[in-house]
């Protein structure tokens, strides 16, 4: 103490005190987290790939879900189609002679000429034939899907972000050709399981992209982990935001999650919470019984800080004068007075 109590009127101390009155209080977890597109695909073939006989994308195209993209060479399976096809018109032509002779046959029995087995074993041929008709034109619909295979579609519509396959070129699907849609984002980011029990859904989240100017993005988390990774010991955290053309995927954000908040909250600047052997306290001004301003130790229970705020859970009232500057050398009891007086 700078001052003894005994000469507190003839010292008094100059001070700046603020009136404490109610305001919401938002405690936020701030991580770094990135944007992903929800929507991004790796193209690849649906059958074993093949070698590229033609490319119809460059990148930064924009495609269509369902456009080509890659034409690969077809000469094998053409030939296996061909065949099938050619398999189907001989089966075709054998099953319409069996039924020629088993429509005769049926005309003969029914004039008493010839036997009935011979109409039953008419019939059993065309049924033989019918089938193997049937299996001919499932191996041409199989020999048709795998010649289309050949054609590599996007599934998604997007943007074209890699394109890195030439002709001549075997292509396999491995990250060879890459598909984004930046209509449709999130952000993601990985928060520390000590956190666990205070993330929602629902949650209010604040994004802010600084190599954009620092633009701020409002969404909510719509997906909260439940499993916690074993090396990193967090959870992932996820929310969606609306589509801008500034925006990238794996963009880096900086992600404010709402894990706290009170409408009604009395809060004080964290540098005025002062400790001595009885607990924490705060000096706030009040007149004493001859009218003289004074500065009062109230002990406080304390909240949550976030920034330079923290929350008073108990301890002060609406209205009470807390002292923010000149603090330091104070007393309890001890003659001050203000800027204003």
């Amino acid at each position: 103490r700078l001052a003894d109590p005994a000469a507190a009127n003839a010292n008094a101390k100059l001070v700046v005190m603020v009136p404490i009155g109610p305001k919401a209080f938002n405690h936020y977890i701030d991580l770094q987290g990135k944007i992903e597109a929800q929507n991004m695909a790796n193209v690849a073939p649906r059958g074993q790939g093949g070698f590229v006989k033609a490319v119809y994308v460059k990148q930064g195209d924009y495609v269509q879900k369902g456009q080509t993209l890659v034409k690969l060479d077809a000469s094998v399976l053409s030939q296996s189609l061909a065949a099938a096809r050619q398999q189907v018109g001989g089966v075709k032509a054998q099953l319409d002679q069996a039924k020629s002779i088993y429509q005769r046959q049926q005309n003969l029995w029914k004039q008493n000429i010839g036997t009935e087995i011979q109409v039953l074993n008419a019939k059993t041929n065309v049924d033989a034939l019918q089938s193997q008709y049937n299996g001919a034109l499932a191996n041409v619909r199989l020999a048709e899907e795998q010649v289309n295979t050949t054609n590599i579609v996007s599934e998604i519509s997007g943007t074209a972000n890699i394109v890195n396959v030439k002709v001549g070129e075997f292509f396999n699907g491995n990250q060879q050709i890459q598909v984004v849609n930046n209509n449709d984002l999130k952000i993601k980011v990985n928060v520390p399981e000590s956190y666990a029990d205070r993330i929602k859904v629902g949650n209010t989240l604040k994004v802010t992209l600084p190599e954009s100017d620092n633009m701020v993005l409002n969404s909510k988390v719509t997906v909260s982990g439940k499993v916690i990774d074993p090396i990193t010991r967090s959870f992932y955290v996820e929310g969606t935001i609306p589509a801008d053309k500034k925006l990238r995927a794996n963009q880096i954000a900086n992600v404010q999650i709402e894990d706290y908040a009170i409408p009604n909250a009395i809060t004080i600047p964290v540098n005025t919470l002062q400790t001595d052997d009885k607990g924490k306290f705060v000096l706030v001004a009040e007149k004493d019984n001859k009218g003289a301003l004074v500065a009062r130790k109230k002990p406080v229970v304390i909240g949550e800080l976030y920034g330079d705020q923290l929350e008073v859970k108990s301890g002060l009232n609406i209205g009470d004068q807390i002292i923010t500057e000149g603090f330091q050398s104070l007393y309890d009891g001890q003659r001050i007075v203000t800027k204003a007086q």
